[in-house]
């Protein structure tokens, strides 16, 4: 299989969270995607849920399906989750933020009573830190922010689409930043947390309560 049949059998997989009448989040990359579509067709089934994007591009592709949509102005508690990450590891620590919502993505956690994780087998890694770490900061602290990230060991980039730095859905830009192996991901996290300027990082830890991982034809579960 390849990786993109990994991913949506993952996704297929998460489908066994979801029950009639939830308050589903809906993560975003193309993991979550598969699963946005994969719900798509459930609603179209008969299947009653409401969904709360963690993007705008989730929202839209959840509109283009009819998923009915609600927000956290009107629940504050979500059933389930469904989201990607780019690093899992056996602590079911991850990195988030390859597609530039882990703002929204890590509020949405927070709300969740359940967080279930899709990715393929490459996301499963030993420790973290292959991937850099997306740190979500305000324009005004960014130079401030990535000279401190620098003294943590970080190697910091501003992220660049299309030719100009890449703005997130609340109007922020986003760090990469290679740390190499994360010895201490928890501690990395407070510190970053306690950054002024840093809107949000990568590091979602102690919020997984179930990975999926598709290996092939085989669906690993991943539990604390």
């Amino acid at each position: 299989m390849g990786n993109d049949q990994e991913k949506e059998a993952a996704a297929r997989a998460s489908l066994q969270f979801i029950k009639d009448g939830q308050i589903v989040g809906l993560g975003t990359g193309s993991t979550a995607a598969h699963f946005i579509r994969l719900l798509g067709e459930k609603v179209r089934g008969g299947l009653r849920v409401r969904g709360i994007p963690t993007s705008e591009d989730s929202r839209r592709l959840a509109e283009s399906l009819s998923i009915p949509l609600t927000s956290l102005d009107e629940y504050q508690q979500i059933d389930v989750t469904v989201d990607g990450a780019d690093e899992v590891d056996p602590q079911l620590r991850l990195i988030k933020g390859g597609g530039g919502a882990l703002l929204r993505e890590k509020i949405i956690a927070s709300a969740s009573r359940k967080l279930v994780i899709v990715a393929d087998e490459s996301k499963r890694v030993p420790h973290l830190g292959k991937f850099p770490l997306p740190i979500e900061v305000i324009r005004f602290a960014q130079a401030l922010v990535a000279s401190k990230i620098e003294t943590l060991g970080g190697k910091p980039q501003l992220r660049i689409k299309s030719g100009a730095p890449f703005v997130t859905d609340e109007g922020n830009h986003i760090l990469d930043c290679n740390f190499g192996k994360i010895g201490d991901p928890s501690h990395l996290a407070r510190v970053l947390s306690d950054m002024p300027g840093v809107v949000e990082h990568g590091l979602f830890i102690g919020m997984a309560t179930t990975v999926l991982i598709a290996r092939g034809t085989e669906i690993i579960e991943l539990n604390p």
